[in-house]
């Protein structure tokens, strides 16, 4: 397997440390470390998406622990990403309640309208699609998470009209 070094400009601003120093302050000075999750949500959210080693580093800085206890959880969890990603992640869940239902030819359907292989962002940064386990949402399979969103009881005809909605800018992907 080939590792790519990705560069990233690291910019915590005023606005996102302090979103930062008040994540921390919910847990005791010796427990600092219990922050991580969402801080690194918050991080990821301020830096397109994905977290650098060098923004993994900035993170263990400011949770004063060392950059390991962060690079175990960034690569344990697929909600952070360790490259740039497409801006409009089709997260298809591939559990059985949706692959009984169809995701896998829904995968395929999609990769092929954006002309991608899963895990591929498109040539212009828009698009990407990965497999994802459960999210938890068996009763509307198939179904797939876009920013933080599901999308249930899928079909060809949905995917289109999500490409062109995510094309035209009309799709939110984020409740903050």
């Amino acid at each position: 397997m080939v590792h790519t070094h990705y560069k990233q400009e690291i910019n915590m601003t005023e606005a996102l440390m302090s979103r930062i120093n008040e994540l921390i302050s919910h847990y005791p000075e010796d427990k600092r470390k219990s922050a991580l999750l969402p801080v690194l949500h918050e991080v990821q959210d301020a830096h397109d998406n994905w977290l650098s080693i060098e923004l993994q580093d900035k993170v263990a800085e400011i949770l004063q622990i060392k950059p390991i206890e962060v690079y175990e959880v960034v690569t344990f969890y697929t909600m952070y990403n360790q490259r740039p990603i497409g801006k409009y992640m089709f997260e298809f869940c591939q559990t059985s309640p949706c692959c009984l239902n169809g995701v896998e030819d829904l995968m395929d359907y999609t990769c092929e309208k954006l002309g991608v292989q899963v895990g591929e962002p498109t040539a212009d940064g828009l698009f990407e699609v990965r497999g994802v386990e459960c999210l938890g949402a068996c009763g509307y399979a198939p179904m797939m998470q876009l920013g933080d969103f599901y999308k249930e009881h899928l079909t060809a005809a949905k995917i289109d009209q999500l490409i062109a909605d995510c094309k035209e800018d009309k799709i939110i992907l984020h409740d903050k």
